[in-house]
């Protein structure tokens, strides 16, 4: 099961209702970040992301607002013993490895690299049939080398359980046929894994970090189960969104509706906002299935 939970939700500045941008996901065991603003490490705790199993972060790009949470989480791993040998992996855009260093985390278990496109990681996984999962970074529309990143889980296998049944496969049968892909039954007969299971898609979640509309993000949002998406200002404030590189709620709904995205969940909101209302109601009038985010909604899937 993937957990996704919404750890901070506001632009630019937090607010009594909203901390700075971070998004926390829980994956077989192990936390991973989609940027890290002030307090985030905070937020963890509040809504039941354990700090300690944190593997990696990654930086949509290098505005404060995005990256200043990293300097007290790394001093509170250190406190806690966090090693060499259990690294802390840092991704962002170029200048990540720089800032990282002013902040003054230079501790042996940190290792921080800048990346451009592509996949940038790949993880472990804990599903039947699933072997992993990778993390790739596209490029978006919010000033220089600034970045998305897709969570693409690998394609597994379901076991059909009446041809399961019906052979007799069951207990440890199961993990044999994933580990080996292949059993042998009581009657002596060889059942290979593809005789008894069929394909099942993995799971795919967009993060935007802060950007204007744009086809990358359409491009790399097709048919995701989830894209979480810069709706930082209505589509009454056209022209400062347009400025300041930003999305409307307006412009996040006509992208999820244009990659088939399955759900879409407005971010980074402005404090102007002090009620969502009419940003919901802008989104919903292109793109249905869309949700405004606060601070600790949570997802599984």
């Amino acid at each position: 099961m993937i957990r996704v939970v919404m750890l901070g939700t506001s632009a630019s500045v937090p607010s009594v209702a909203r901390n700075l941008c971070a998004v926390g996901l829980r994956y077989a065991g192990e936390v991973y970040l989609f940027d890290c603003g002030e307090g985030t490490q905070r937020q963890m705790m509040k809504y039941g992301l354990s700090y300690a199993r944190v593997r990696a972060v990654f930086i949509s790009h290098l505005h404060a607002d995005h990256y200043l949470g990293l300097a007290g989480l790394c001093h509170t791993l250190n406190m806690i013993g966090r090693k060499k040998d259990d690294p802390l992996l840092i991704y962002g855009p170029k200048g990540t490895q720089q800032v990282i260093e002013g902040l003054g985390c230079n501790y042996e278990f940190l290792k921080v690299s800048d990346i451009g496109e592509g996949e940038v990681y790949r993880g472990r996984g804990e599903s039947r049939g699933s072997e992993g999962f990778s993390v790739r970074a596209f490029p978006v529309k919010h000033g220089r080398n600034a970045l998305g990143y897709v969570f693409q889980e690998d394609a597994g296998k379901n076991f059909d359980k009446p041809k399961c049944d019906e052979l007799g496969i069951k207990g440890l049968m199961f993990r044999e046929l994933e580990k080996k892909g292949e059993v042998k039954l009581t009657s002596g007969k060889i059942v290979k894994l593809a005789e008894v299971s069929r394909p099942k898609q993995g799971k795919k979640i967009v993060y935007t970090g802060d950007t204007g509309m744009c086809e990358a993000v359409v491009k790399a949002a097709e048919a995701a189960d989830v894209l979480i998406h810069d709706g930082t200002f209505g589509e009454e404030r056209r022209a400062e969104a347009d400025e300041r590189e930003h999305a409307t709620a307006g412009d996040a709904a006509k992208a999820a509706k244009k990659a088939k995205a399955k759900l879409l969940i407005v971010t980074h909101i402005s404090n102007r906002y002090e009620k969502t209302d009419a940003l919901l109601k802008e989104a919903r009038q292109v793109f249905a299935n869309t949700k405004i985010a606060q601070d600790g909604m949570e997802l599984d899937l």
